[in-house]
């Protein structure tokens, strides 16, 4: 029999929406503070000279330029105030997750020091936001103030105070938007700094799908392999979907126990273990960890010795070599960073505290090691999963295909399904509320 939520989502329409005020005026603030994002990422930081600008984003797209003009919304390529965006905050918030599992006073501070602990650790992670910001700026501001040997500069007065301005202009910008995500986490629908990075990735679409269309239109390609290329995006999302959407639940059992006089527990429950635990961070990291190298190296190939020029050559995205490391990678850091986020021997202390065991496993380590065996099993096919996702579009579409390719659509599939959650949360609240208020105007009529 279905549960009094399961009945109420069941009956949620679009009337229960409409009446829903506080959800469509969180909604509207949503969509007011995206709009904002989009319009700074048109606008340009002062002093760089466009043309040359654009000259130099042609000559290198394929690397990790645009891989973060895609998360970014384009604004890479226009050197917006937003150029940035929130990456500086997703390393930071990696990196203080990662120094949590490692750092004892760290991993005290999360487990046990609750709300206030919580905090703190938040603002370790804006304050090595700053840093990190503060870091790529300098490294852009560098590069765009240098002055070729035939005297041209990406800056129209090369100088220190071009340098302190770009630097200031573009740390302003991550911070704007990380105030903005929080806006929209607190006072609007989803989490904040995924919607930015969703939005900038959705701004892209409607250029890649008339570009598409041109192009069969004109007859560069053909109707079939059009109409296969749509069916591999849509199959693509179904597969994403499901395996984002699929867990295996291992059954928890309580035992009955005697509270006074009466016998509480022999409830059971379940413990979801997710196929893919690592998210999108593993892609991610991959090609970070391949792209700013080769692209680093690429800006100096030209006028490097012959040695560079040939590792350019190799490692390019869509090379045999770059593929090979990019799927070693991402299996990599999937098992990586499931072990730092989920700590099977925790779990089993946590079960064994609130008196819960597997049925047929033994409380305490032999729990432990049943689940590190079987969430090594579900990490294993989510880390096969995600190298297909990735590399597909990759052996389709070239190495440019990396920028928008498995993790843009992971990142879209997972913030929809998120924000999706969350309106369906409000929707239920909404719909308690009501009956709440029916029960009373009941309970005074009596």
């Amino acid at each position: 029999m279905a549960s009094a939520a399961e009945q109420l989502a069941q009956n949620m329409s679009f009337s229960s929406f409409a009446k829903a005020k506080e959800l469509q005026q969180r909604i509207l603030f949503t969509i007011g503070i995206l709009i904002v994002y989009r319009i700074g990422t048109f606008v340009p930081i002062p002093g760089i000279d466009p043309e040359q600008y654009a000259q130099l984003f042609e000559q290198f797209q394929g690397g990790i330029l645009s891989m973060f003009n895609t998360l970014g919304g384009g604004a890479v390529e226009r050197m917006a105030i937003f150029a940035l965006n929130v990456m500086p905050y997703i390393s930071a918030s990696i990196i203080m997750q990662l120094m949590s599992a490692t750092i004892p006073s760290l991993e005290k501070m999360k487990k046990e020091g609750g709300e206030q602990g919580r905090q703190q650790i938040n603002q370790y992670t804006r304050y090595l936001t700053v840093v990190l910001a503060t870091g790529q700026a300098l490294a852009i501001a560098l590069q765009m103030n240098t002055v070729s040997p035939e005297g041209l500069s990406l800056a129209v007065h090369p100088g220190p105070f071009f340098i302190v301005s770009t630097v200031t202009t573009l740390v302003g910008g991550t911070m704007l938007l990380l105030w903005l995500g929080e806006q929209i986490t607190s006072r609007g629908v989803g989490n904040g700094v995924s919607l930015i990075i969703f939005a900038g990735i959705i701004s892209a679409v409607p250029g890649l799908l008339g570009n598409a269309f041109g192009q069969a239109a004109s007859g560069a390609i053909t109707p079939a392999v059009f109409f296969f290329g749509v069916l591999m995006v849509l199959a693509g999302l179904v597969l994403v979907v499901f395996i984002e959407r699929s867990q295996r639940r291992l059954l928890v059992q309580y035992p009955k126990r005697q509270q006074g006089n009466r016998m509480v527990g022999g409830d059971t429950s379940f413990l979801p273990l997710k196929l893919n635990t690592a998210g999108v961070i593993p892609p991610i990291f991959a090609s970070s960890l391949l792209l700013l190298p080769a692209t680093a190296a690429q800006f100096q190939a030209q006028s490097g010795p012959q040695w560079l020029q040939t590792v350019v050559a190799y490692l390019g995205a869509g090379s045999p070599l770059f593929l090979t490391l990019y799927a070693a990678l991402i299996i990599f850091f999937c098992f990586f960073y499931t072990s730092v986020v989920f700590n099977p021997e925790d779990t089993a202390d946590n079960l064994r505290k609130y008196g819960g065991f597997l049925p047929g496993i033994r409380p305490g380590i032999r729990t432990a090691e049943y689940i590190d065996f079987v969430l090594s099993r579900l990490t294993l096919i989510g880390a096969i999963y995600l190298v297909i996702i990735c590399m597909v579009p990759m052996l389709m579409g070239g190495g440019a295909a990396i920028a928008l390719g498995g993790t843009s659509i992971l990142i879209v599939v997972s913030v929809t399904m998120d924000t999706v959650s969350q309106v369906q949360s409000h929707l239920l609240a909404h719909q308690y509320e009501g009956l709440i208020k029916k029960s009373k105007l009941r309970g005074r009529k009596r």
